[in-house]
């Protein structure tokens, strides 16, 4: 390879880390603002979770269509025309007056970030042909989008308190143009000669299913059970007729015959296991620090940290085993660590005094498992595939997450919920009614304990401290961080099982080393 291509890939790899630290750094640095921003545009407990799901439903919507457009009209171009759209969308956030005009602008901006990542990850895969070559530009990515994603909750407090929480936005555009120019620079365009049309009815029947079953979860216990029950079958047919149309579909956009490929199948998992944990706590966990366990807010960006920075550190330490091990046991042992990590954070905070000591250490041990599965998936499902297929691949991979995370986002706020409801104080249910309870639950979910009173004069003569109802949110915590750790748990072991356990062990190395052939491994 000559020192003029070396450079080029340099500053091709450069240009993608940039936009993968923007779109690292949306993740993690928007729960810490969502305190502030409950009460400075208002924002209640459910419009906080359309902010952050609003963003998912959208990546998940353009994710598999922008791998169909980049392999048809050219990765590069794709890829630049949506990190410039992820700048001017995040410019929208920034200046956003009010909850629904900034949902509308996280949704324009899940839009485009979903597309730029989706890019990002093909680019890579074409870029780097040589298996080795590719293991180590992934690596760089996985420590590039780790500092975003581990730095992101002291960035947000930083730019909230020297700034406003606007810059948490803003500060993307500035980013955007320092990613674009080595990208405009280095990116050698590519594209799939026999690229499939784009399949725009599987696009919407995915795109309904997916919104329906998280509106469902998220509004349901206001829509009442007949509307609620009616949405959900409203969601199934559409899942359904995706299936259909998908299967019978010339050129699909979501090809399910690489699910025959074990370690394709088995990434996938993983994939899907990150955001029925790790991803989705996130965003109520500085809830959990302030309101729950009483931390400033200088103490919960630091624990978020502790949540975060073990990423960063593990994708080389994930890449050196899935060289030696595979991913048949790199995989389902990352997601078994983050399992762990959860089990722990429940103990921790079940005992007689929790603080930021007891859930430490389960918050650290969460982030390594996530450090160790995110990059041996990320290289797996790529590497299994043709190189012509990244495209697709990674639209399949991307997919997998975000669809897990734009469920689980409500599904955990569903079970904090109904977990602090069932936890107030006995004396509240002879004086409130079951929609009051229900109320009460979704405003102690929200963390503003201090202006419960006001609304629920019940309170003064039933929890006069607060102690009762503060129980009930911690409690509330507990069953959300068991449900993590469960999850987890339970998709290691399918994932371990798909796979093929250790019948599979090291075909000549890891998957990172070599291209693994797209045929059916039976």
């Amino acid at each position: 390879m000559t020192s003029s291509s070396n450079a080029r890939d340099r500053a091709a790899l450069a240009g993608i880390c940039l936009a993968s630290l923007m779109f690292g750094l949306e993740i993690s640095s928007i729960p810490v603002i969502l305190p502030i921003l409950e009460s400075t545009l208002p924002a209640d407990f459910r419009a906080l979770q359309w902010i952050m799901n609003a963003y998912t439903i959208a990546c998940t919507a353009v994710l598999m269509a922008t791998g169909t457009f980049a392999d048809r009209y050219g990765r590069k171009r794709v890829f630049m025309a949506t990190t410039a759209a992820f700048g001017v969308t995040s410019l929208i956030c920034g200046l956003a007056q009010s909850a629904p005009v900034l949902i509308a602008g996280r949704f324009l901006q899940g839009m485009a970030g979903g597309a730029m990542l989706t890019c990002a990850i093909a680019i890579i895969s074409h870029q780097f042909p040589d298996g080795r070559e590719r293991g180590r530009a992934f690596t760089l990515w996985g420590v590039v989008s780790g500092v975003g994603l581990g730095f992101g909750p002291v960035v947000g407090s930083m730019l909230t308190a020297l700034a406003g929480w606007q810059w948490v936005f803003l500060i993307h555009v500035p980013l955007t143009v320092l990613a674009l120019v080595p990208a405009a620079v280095g990116i050698r365009e590519s594209r799939d000669p026999q690229a499939k049309q784009l399949d725009l009815a599987g696009i919407v029947t995915l795109t309904l299913a997916v919104f329906g079953l998280a509106f469902v979860i998220t509004q349901g216990a206001e829509l009442g059970l007949f509307l609620s029950l009616g949405l959900a079958g409203l969601a199934l047919a559409s899942f359904t007729a995706f299936l259909f149309v998908e299967k019978r579909a010339p050129q699909p956009m979501f090809d399910f015959s690489v699910f025959r490929i074990r370690r394709f199948s088995g990434a996938i998992i993983g994939c899907a296991a990150m955001n029925f944990s790790y991803w989705p706590f996130i965003i109520y966990l500085p809830i959990y620090f302030q309101s729950g366990l009483g931390l400033s807010a200088e103490a919960t960006g630091l624990l978020l940290l502790a949540y975060t920075v073990p990423f960063m550190v593990m994708p080389a330490i994930s890449d050196h085993l899935l060289r030696r091990h595979g991913p048949q046991l790199v995989v389902p042992l990352g997601m078994l660590t983050m399992a762990a990590g959860f089990i722990a954070l429940w103990l921790g905070s079940g005992v007689a005094e929790p603080g930021w000591s007891t859930v430490l250490p389960g918050a650290l041990l969460a982030g390594i498992g996530l450090g160790l599965t995110n990059t041996a998936v990320t290289n797996t499902t790529t590497g299994a595939v043709p190189s012509n297929r990244a495209g697709m691949a990674s639209g399949i991979d991307i997919s997998a997450r975000l669809i897990a995370l734009a469920i689980n986002i409500p599904v955990m706020g569903l079970i904090l919920v109904e977990g602090i409801r069932r936890s107030l104080p006995a004396g509240l249910s002879g004086v409130l009614d079951a929609s009051q309870l229900q109320a009460l639950a979704t405003s102690v979910a929200a963390g503003n304990l201090g202006a419960l009173p006001q609304s629920y004069p019940a309170l003064a003569l039933h929890d006069a401290s607060g102690a009762g109802v503060h129980a009930a949110l911690v409690q509330g915590f507990g069953w959300v961080m068991l449900y993590g750790g469960i999850s987890a748990g339970l998709l290691a072991v399918v994932s371990f099982v798909i796979f093929g356990g250790f019948r599979l062990r090291a075909e000549g190395g890891a998957v990172a080393t070599c291209a693994v052939s797209a045929e059916p491994e039976g």
